[in-house]
């Protein structure tokens, strides 16, 4: 049977797809920007068919409404990486958490949490019948690949991506169609710190090194600084619109990458139509599965790999916590700690922590480094990890340094307003002076 007659024998309203998902069944939900709203308010509209559906996924970008207080019954969310939708959820205890590096999860679905039901967001099929999981290739085509049932929505506002991020229609069980706007995120508003910070981490970037940036405020403001670079390279978890500009501008060429030279490899994408736009159909853009992007050992396949990433709080040892804000989970692990072990063992690799010095809270202006972690947190990235710590104050280089000097470096990139409690606990700590001169950040 040629893939069109599939096709036409596949296709069905929403309303008639998610019928086939049972009371108790695992529904995994394509990531991101690439989650298939028309197919999730199918299923919420058809809630009192159901009891105790899991659903899971890590971050999402619409509304969540299965977490709604009044979905309890039908739905119970397991997140592996809390967002601004599902995080009352998660604090009010109608939703549950479960810790994971972003490159295990596949794993994760192909074993400890098998799949009943994938709910993916598709291209259009090309001339051979394959549709592109486009902007969520990262365990959304393992998810679909183990699941029992594949319900996909083919959605033309899908880019179609390379790399492997293909799924061919006799692989779908039901198809919808449905040409929703793939979710967009505006760049963030970079203010002077955020400038400061840029600036920092620029420093430590020469020309041909191999980046992994993430989205927001920070890594726009780190690509204001490299303008001026030559031949960069991208292998990352995702990128966003600042990199289309460096790409375009001729900066990101990746052609001195010696791990898929000439290509941008990511896993997923998050940004505005122009970054879609520029992923459709462009050889330059490979996207493959989580599991292969973010390993490790693969990414310490690019030389000169640098991987930045940012962080809720640092004490003066070094332990970074990502994920939680005390006992509050706030996020998630993602990608931070593979990209960190992978910069680790990439040759001439580094990676960085790049933070602002305070944060606002309801207690008003504290301090991120600090001299304890909070009471509950988890240590996300382990202070025998930390390579780079930066603020808008400057450089700590942590890597190889005693408990005593990284405190020392810390403090002095730390907020002028809270250096004084940090210099009273090192004291005490380390039974001697501050001795207040300028670290080498480079030693």
């Amino acid at each position: 049977m040629d893939w069109k007659t599939q096709y036409k024998d596949k296709l069905m309203t929403a309303g008639e797809a998610v019928k086939r998902i049972k009371s108790g069944d695992r529904v995994v939900v394509s990531h991101a920007v690439g989650e298939p709203r028309t197919l999730i308010s199918a299923m919420v509209e058809n809630a009192d068919q159901y009891k105790g559906v899991e659903i899971v996924h890590m971050v999402a970008m619409g509304n969540s409404p299965y977490c709604r207080p009044e979905m309890e019954k039908h739905f119970r969310h397991n997140s592996l990486f809390v967002g601004a939708s599902t995080r009352q959820a998660v604090a009010d205890g109608r939703a549950d958490v479960t810790p994971v590096f972003f490159s295990e999860v596949p794993e994760l679905f192909r074993t400890t949490l098998p799949v009943d039901v994938a709910l993916v967001n598709l291209s259009l099929p090309d001339e051979h019948g394959y549709c592109s999981f486009g902007v969520s290739v990262d365990y959304s085509k393992p998810a679909a690949e183990a699941a029992k049932l594949v319900i996909a929505q083919v959605n033309a506002n899908m880019p179609r991506t390379f790399g492997d991020s293909f799924i061919h229609i006799s692989e779908l069980d039901c198809i919808v169609e449905a040409d929703d706007p793939i979710i967009e995120l505006p760049q963030g508003k970079i203010g002077d710190v955020q400038r400061a910070i840029g600036k920092n981490c620029a420093s430590l970037i020469n020309d041909g090194d191999t980046l992994q940036l993430g989205i927001g405020a920070i890594p726009d403001a780190v690509m204001l600084f490299l303008k001026d670079k030559k031949d960069l390279g991208i292998h990352s978890e995702m990128f966003s619109d600042g990199t289309v500009e460096l790409m375009e501008a001729g900066v990101i060429t990746n052609k001195r990458k010696n791990f898929h030279p000439g290509k941008s490899v990511v896993t997923f994408l998050m940004g505005t139509k122009r970054l879609y736009d520029y992923v459709n159909n462009n050889p330059s853009v490979e996207m493959y599965p989580v599991d292969f992007v973010n390993n490790p050992y693969i990414i310490a396949e690019n030389d000169n790999l640098v991987a930045i990433n940012s962080c809720i709080e640092v004490d003066l040892t070094g332990q970074v916590v990502s994920t939680n804000i005390g006992l509050t989970q706030f996020s998630g692990v993602g990608g931070q700690v593979d990209f960190v072990r992978g910069a680790q063992m990439s040759r001439g690799g580094r990676s960085i922590m790049a933070m602002p010095s305070t944060t606002k809270t309801k207690r008003g202006t504290i301090s991120k480094i600090v001299p304890l972690i909070t009471e509950g947190a988890a240590v996300t990235t382990s202070r025998d990890e930390v390579d780079y710590v930066i603020t808008e104050y400057g450089i700590a280089k942590l890597k190889g340094k005693t408990l005593r000097d990284r405190a020392r470096a810390l403090i002095e990139i730390a907020h002028p307003d809270f250096r004084p409690d940090l210099i009273e606990e090192y004291e005490k700590r380390f039974h001697s002076k501050f001795q207040d001169a300028p670290h080498k950040a480079y030693a």
